[in-house]
């Protein structure tokens, strides 16, 4: 088990126009409040191999902040977020899987890629949605010991994405790769069944519920 203990702060950063001024006469807010005011992030969890974190609640409430602060407390040789996959342009998607030709298929199948027409595509011809689960079956393949992944599954179908919950689910425990996830999507929770609940409110409040307590 490891801990991590994560701290962010945001300053206003700006120059108080005539407008900016307005605003803060409307709302009897003077200068030097603004400047000096601060908004921090912070939370402190406890992950174990294999687990898998989940980071919700509304959109600005600070999810994408505590993600990357996690992201940037692993070393960079033992993560991958999906964000920064690139995309083969001149292979089909089994080919672009390391392995042997079964392994390829599982994964894929596991990130939701297990149509024929799909698996024999080339990545720049798929859907958006596609192209997140293969980015997805990529990180799945890269052999990390972490990965992460903001805006889980936010654009796909929710019957599709309760599927790949479900999929990565069993391979957080199969393997004891550590996921660490952030969307505001709640539908997903019984699927995916995260050891760590990191629930942000907009407020800046924290709450972290684990799983096995």
């Amino acid at each position: 088990m490891a801990t991590y203990s994560i701290s962010k702060s945001f300053g206003w950063q700006g120059r108080i126009t005539e407008k900016a001024a307005q605003v803060c006469r409307m709302f009897g807010l003077t200068a030097d409040r603004l400047t000096e005011r601060r908004v921090t992030y912070s939370c402190q969890l406890e992950i174990n191999d294999g687990d898998i974190v989940y980071i919700t609640g509304p959109s600005g409430a600070g999810k994408s902040v505590l993600l990357g602060e996690l992201e940037r407390a692993i070393p960079a040789s033992e993560r991958v977020n999906l964000t920064r996959i690139k995309l083969p342009s001149d292979k089909t998607l089994i080919d672009c899987i390391d392995g042997d030709f079964m392994t390829g298929l599982r994964i894929l199948s596991t990130a939701g890629l297990n149509d024929v027409f799909c698996v024999l595509n080339k990545a720049g011809n798929l859907s958006d949605g596609q192209k997140y689960r293969f980015r997805l079956a990529m990180a799945l393949a890269a052999g990390k010991k972490f990965v992460f992944a903001d805006e889980f599954c936010s654009n796909l179908d929710r019957i599709t994405a309760a599927v790949i919950a479900y999929n990565i689910h069993k391979f957080a425990k199969r393997t004891g790769v550590t996921f660490i996830l952030a969307a505001s999507h709640e539908d997903i929770l019984l699927d995916l069944s995260p050891d760590v609940l990191v629930v942000k409110e907009l407020s800046g409040k924290t709450e972290v519920v684990y799983k096995k307590k």
